[in-house]
């Protein structure tokens, strides 16, 4: 059986997905998302990113990595303007989802739902070691889940955890290498 034009058209429309990369800080979430959104973008779809407005550690209106790649996006006040700013978008990036309101999963479904492939990178637990914001309800929805590691600065061994090395009990810290180190479970609940 041949296929159709026609055919083709209504298996594209219907070819929505959501993939989520998520681990623990410095583990390459970032710079996985920029990878497959560039592929996208070599591929000449049409591709939007967003991030949190109140990720300003880098770049105000770009996603940049902790290796200083980057890719020019959108910061957003809150998951709802994503669907207000992503009219004939292909593919959607969404970094730091963790930061997001708890619409985020309900956002990206309806995305998926109109045929966007919408890529979604975020920390899947806080400095505690629990879920954190609407990551894990993303990972239950998403047809693909990449769980990356950093590497454990105590042993050595796959860091899943991001511990904070500051004094703060506030749930959202935004830092890096002076605040918060990647440590496996054994460390990360061990070494103080």
């Amino acid at each position: 059986m041949l296929f159709s034009e026609h055919n083709f058209k209504r298996r594209k429309e219907l070819s929505g997905s959501i993939e989520v990369i998520c681990g623990s800080m410095f583990s390459g979430k970032t710079e996985e998302l920029i990878r497959r959104l560039r592929r996208a973008q070599i591929a000449k779809l049409n591709v939007e990113i967003f991030k949190p407005k109140t990720d300003t550690r880098y770049d105000e209106n770009s996603v940049v990595s902790h290796d200083l790649n980057s890719i020019q996006s959108t910061p957003v006040e809150n998951a709802a303007s994503i669907l207000l700013l992503s009219s004939n978008t292909e593919v959607v990036g969404i970094d730091e989802a963790q930061f997001f309101d708890d619409q985020l999963p309900d956002v990206c479904n309806t995305l998926a739902n109109r045929g966007i492939r919408v890529i979604i990178a975020g920390l899947d637990m806080d400095f505690q070691g629990k879920p954190f914001g609407p990551m894990p309800e993303l990972m239950s929805i998403a047809e693909v889940v990449n769980k990356v590691h950093a590497v454990c600065l105590q042993c050595g061994g796959p860091a899943t955890y991001s511990y904070r090395t500051v004094p703060s009990e506030s749930k959202i810290l935004l830092g890096e290498k002076e605040s918060y180190e990647p440590r496996c479970r054994t460390c990360f609940n061990t070494i103080s």
